[in-house]
């Protein structure tokens, strides 16, 4: 516990202090420079999957430049805070850094539009809005004020709803919980009575653990087995309605960005693009046999009920447009992204619904069907 106090406190001040300008050597007759950049992240090697993601754009980086650009990894806590990371790139502390942009909801909530926001896209939906629907450049224009210029890098997929010491059959069981949940789902949670926490991931399990906290969300099972949550609380509810999916993003100086030659900045992006891809599949890939692990040691999987599923729904839309008639920035994000969630909803409806709900059930029948001698 003493050397994470001293990490965060060493993290705080360098996120308060300017550093020198990236590392460049000059280039050779004809050539590029040599560029250094730094990357802390939000989350600790513990959580592969994410810091895969990041490992893999620097990987991508140095293997397309020849080794001229090399971004250096630090996991959370070890240059800044899990939750300092946007501070340390909008102050120059550091180049980039690899985050969710909710875990800054409290600056603005105008951040959760590139991460997640409650009751809205899936994955697919999330790149689409991004890539083709206008979200990446409403987003950019947005973070233009942090400094920051920003990058789509990696995505869960719809989460887990979390892990509970005790079981919540109706809306009225939320009140009083004491629920670590990020982003703005808090405030919707908080008009339903529950206590919202925002924990970094390497902090959660010690609170669980120690009762400072009654339920906890992270990812999914892959992450969650790993933190060891199914050990104090056996009740693993689905699904996190208030992350249909949660966009990775790597956060760049703005300064930074546009000191770097366009070759690198090119090999950057899609670099970045390709950690979007890879974390997805990912998770996709480790989260069954995870499942069945905790299933196995005995955890009581359970999806909320209609009645908090409702509550919840309805306390999203009065949260929503409450912010958005006080913030203009959120405003201006939030009639557009609506708009396209709700034209999204209607397409997903008829081939997807259609097709995945068939594939469920008819998997469930051969499950059930007798085996032939």
């Amino acid at each position: 516990m003493e050397r994470r106090s001293f990490l965060k406190k060493a993290g705080a001040g360098l996120a308060g202090a300017a550093v020198a300008a990236p590392a460049l050597s000059q280039p050779a007759a004809g050539g590029l420079p040599e560029v250094t950049w730094r990357m802390p992240l939000s989350w600790p090697k513990i959580f592969d999957t994410a810091f895969g993601a990041s490992e893999l754009i620097a990987k991508r980086c140095a293997a397309a430049t020849g080794g001229k650009f090399n971004i250096k990894v630090f996991p959370a806590g070890e240059i800044v805070g899990a939750l300092q990371v946007l501070d340390a790139v909008q102050n120059g502390t550091v180049e980039c850094g690899h985050t969710v942009s909710y875990y800054y909801f409290g600056k603005d909530p105008t951040f959760a539009f590139s991460s997640a926001i409650p009751f809205g896209l899936n994955t697919r939906q999330q790149n689409t809005w991004m890539y083709h629907g206008g979200g990446l450049e409403l987003m950019r224009e947005f973070c233009k004020d942090y400094n920051i210029i920003n990058f789509p890098s990696g995505n869960t997929g719809t989460q887990m709803g979390g892990w509970f010491r005790k079981q919540v059959k109706t809306a009225a069981d939320l009140k009083g919980l004491k629920f670590r949940i990020a982003g703005l789902a808090g405030l919707v949670m908080a008009k339903l009575g529950v206590v919202p926490q925002q924990i970094a991931p390497g902090d959660i399990y010690p609170a669980l653990e120690k009762g400072t906290i009654d339920a906890v969300e992270l990812t999914g099972p892959h992450d969650d087995e790993r933190s060891g949550f199914y050990k104090v609380a056996k009740y693993y509810y689905y699904p996190s309605w208030w992350e249909g999916s949660t966009e990775l993003e790597l956060l760049v100086n703005i300064k930074a960005w546009e000191a770097l030659p366009k070759e690198y900045q090119a090999v950057l992006e899609a670099a970045c693009a390709e950690a979007n891809v890879w974390a997805q599949a990912k998770w996709d890939m480790v989260n069954p046999p995870a499942l069945k692990r905790l299933l196995a040691n005995g955890v009581k999987l359970l999806p909320f009920s209609n009645d908090i599923m409702t509550a919840c729904y309805k306390a999203t839309q009065e949260v929503l447009d409450d912010i958005a008639s006080k913030n203009v920035k959120f405003r201006k994000v939030y009639e557009p992204w609506k708009k396209f969630r709700d034209e999204q909803v209607q397409w997903f409806s008829i081939a997807e619904n259609r097709f995945d709900n068939f594939m469920i059930a008819a998997q469930r029948l051969s499950q059930q069907a007798p085996k032939k001698k």
